[in-house]
């Protein structure tokens, strides 16, 4: 039979996968997790940003890259600029130093639509993982494993739970969409 609190950490990763999506959208304020995900050739590989130099916040508009060999600061420099996000940085040859400009109003609308597209995706997620339970259970009580009233039980369950998911992926689009909007 099957137990579908062990089916969570299934649910939990869509909520996951979310959460770092939304975290590399900008907001009003600096956070190192709009640069996290930028990949760096160097040392003849692509590795993170965040596995080469240490980000901090300064302030709510500005990001500082230093990374821990100096020498390869130019090629971090180069794969911030390829990357296209809508910043640049300063070199001042030990660190980077990133200005967010304030968003545009024009901005904030795209961003907030990029919020509901990653939403959305994130709900289609949830839906596949319930999916296939659903399956399981149908298949279940169809080979006589358990029966009818259980099955009914366990869907039941399952849609709660699918509902719990839900209403958190709700709760954090909104919660970036306010900090998207807060000007």
């Amino acid at each position: 039979m099957i137990n579908l609190d062990s089916s969570k950490p299934d649910f939990d990763k869509v909520v996951e996968q979310l959460k770092a999506e939304l975290g590399s959208l900008r907001g009003t304020r600096a956070t190192p997790a709009l640069v996290d995900d930028i990949m760096v050739e160097v040392y003849g590989a692509q590795q993170p940003i965040k596995a080469l130099a240490s980000i901090s916040v300064t302030d709510p508009k500005t990001l500082t890259i230093e990374p821990w060999d100096k020498s390869i600061l130019k090629d971090i420099e180069r794969a911030i600029q390829s990357a296209n996000k809508g910043f640049g940085s300063v070199n001042d040859g030990q660190l980077l130093r990133i200005v967010f400009p304030p968003l545009t109003e024009e901005s904030r609308k795209e961003l907030v639509k990029i919020v509901h597209t990653r939403l959305e995706e994130s709900r289609n997620a949830v839906k596949s993982v319930r999916e296939k339970l659903r399956q399981i259970i149908m298949d279940e009580e169809k080979n006589k494993k358990i029966s009818e009233d259980e099955k009914f039980r366990q869907l039941e369950k399952l849609d709660k739970m699918t509902g719990e998911y839900n209403d958190k992926l709700k709760s954090l689009g909104e919660h970036k969409e306010k900090e998207i909007m807060t000007v």
